[in-house]
């Protein structure tokens, strides 16, 4: 079986050395709210009760705002 969006989502907090309060300003750069706790039932393991799946837009928003975290903002363009 392929890697869900969870396991992605894990795989780039590993890797990028993201703690939750990271992962929330990275998504406030892209004007998507998020709590803690919803984080957190992101990072659980499947057969937990809380357990929620990470959508599509999740994620797309969430690499959106490590693009702008890493490499800053996009500069205005010049007419």
């Amino acid at each position: 079986m392929g890697l869900t969006n969870n396991d992605i989502m894990k795989k780039l907090r590993v890797a990028h050395k993201l703690r939750d309060t990271d992962i929330v300003e990275i998504l406030n750069l892209v004007d998507f709210k998020v709590t803690t706790s919803e984080l957190g039932a992101i990072f659980r393991r499947e057969n937990h009760p809380k357990y929620m799946e990470c959508g599509d837009q999740f994620l797309r928003n969430f690499l959106n705002g490590l693009v702008i975290h890493l490499r800053g903002p996009m500069p205005t363009k010049k007419k």
